[in-house]
């Protein structure tokens, strides 16, 4: 090779690993603005005209003179696992819609989830759908007004026609969400709302869910036999939405199915494709979750001890049957009638992490753990 040659090799090798640097070095800008960007808008900023009514601030100290010496102590507190932040809080929404799309559709299943990425601690809390509370943003078009069932916030915000009563683009989840924080407190970081089909379909996607039925009442309650059973997505589904026995079973009935899905996603075959599985959904699901925030709960799943997942309802004996007459169906409807103040402080306590606990000797009935 002459040196004319070997000066031309060198020239064409320093142009290729400058080519390579600018193209790694945008590839992975490329991919950090992707994993960093939401899959749907935000839920909408709290105002203070839409805050809690029975929130009171703590006055603030006004300080004093100093006397001595302010000492400042360094904290052990470990750091946030897998990346996320300390706390994360969700509302997880199953819509009864059985379509693709998200226009219509009320809130069959309501859930706040409060995820603890030190501890590590994930905390599951129902709120039941017929509880009649108040809705912001629909009295202009209901003539005033301004209470509905829970499951409703939802359908109301979504763009269905008829329906829509507010234009936020959080649509219905952000409409649900700021119904949860006027009336019990409730603040969420970010949301999920899921339809039938969909549930169906993620759960297929998994190959199915492995489900044991322990004795003769969850039988009775689920229309399965007690034992060992394989379910796909729509007999996850009738398992998910069978209230023979009520509601709060009903309740207990999810609770069964969520468990055997973690099972399922938790296993080496699945957890490693988490992020990929919910963005192949993206234009099936509501949610403002980031492709890097579902790596980050994925990641903390792997890290979860069994006992750390925790699902709780508010207690059953705190709830009590009723009607009230609907001015928008003209008719009177069943609802809960329940003390919220009661509902609030349980909120607080969740919100704070001091409820539910993790699993002790004594166990609350209204808290169920994974088995």
């Amino acid at each position: 090779m002459t040196s004319f040659q070997k000066i031309i090799l060198t020239f064409l090798s320093l142009i290729a690993c400058i080519l390579l640097f600018v193209v790694g070095f945008y590839g992975v800008q490329a991919y950090q603005f992707y994993a960093a960007r939401p899959l749907g808008p935000a839920l909408p900023a709290l105002t203070p005209n839409i805050f809690p009514t029975w929130t009171v601030l703590p006055p603030t100290p006004i300080p004093g003179p100093t006397l001595a010496p302010t000492i400042s102590f360094a904290t052990n507190t470990p750091p946030a696992l897998c990346g996320g932040p300390n706390i994360m809080t969700i509302l997880a929404i199953g819509s009864d819609a059985r379509s693709d799309s998200y226009k219509y559709g009320l809130a069959d299943v309501i859930r706040v989830v409060r995820v603890d990425f030190v501890t590590p601690k994930v905390s599951i809390l129902e709120f039941p759908r017929d509880l009649w509370v108040e809705i912001p943003f629909i009295s202009d078009d209901l003539n005033g007004q301004d209470h509905e069932k829970l499951n409703q916030s939802y359908l109301y915000g979504n763009p269905g026609d008829g329906f829509h009563y507010w234009d936020d683009p959080s649509a219905g989840p952000g409409l649900l969400s700021l119904t949860l924080n006027i009336n019990f407190g409730v603040t969420v970081d970010h949301y999920i709302a899921v339809n039938m089909r969909t549930f169906e379909k993620m759960v297929d996607a998994v190959k199915g869910i492995e489900l044991h039925i322990p004795d003769k009442k969850t039988a009775d309650a689920t229309g399965l036999t007690i034992g060992d059973h394989h379910l796909n997505g729509p007999q996850a589904l009738k398992v998910a939405r069978n209230r023979q026995e009520g509601v709060f079973e009903r309740a207990n009935n999810q609770n069964l199915v969520l468990c055997a899905l973690r099972d399922k996603v938790l296993s080496p075959t699945v957890i490693t494709r988490i992020p990929d599985l919910i963005a192949s959904f993206q234009d099936n699901i509501q949610t403002d979750f980031t492709p890097q925030q579902l790596g980050q709960l994925a990641c903390l799943g792997t890290k979860l001890p069994l006992a750390n997942l925790i699902f709780a309802s508010f207690p059953e004996e705190l709830f009590t049957m009723t009607r009230v007459y609907d001015p928008v169906f003209r008719k009177r409807v069943a609802i809960w009638d329940i003390d919220f103040g009661i509902l609030r402080d349980y909120v607080t306590q969740f919100n704070a992490g001091t409820w539910p606990l993790v699993s002790t000797a004594v166990e609350e009935e209204s808290t169920s753990f994974c088995p």
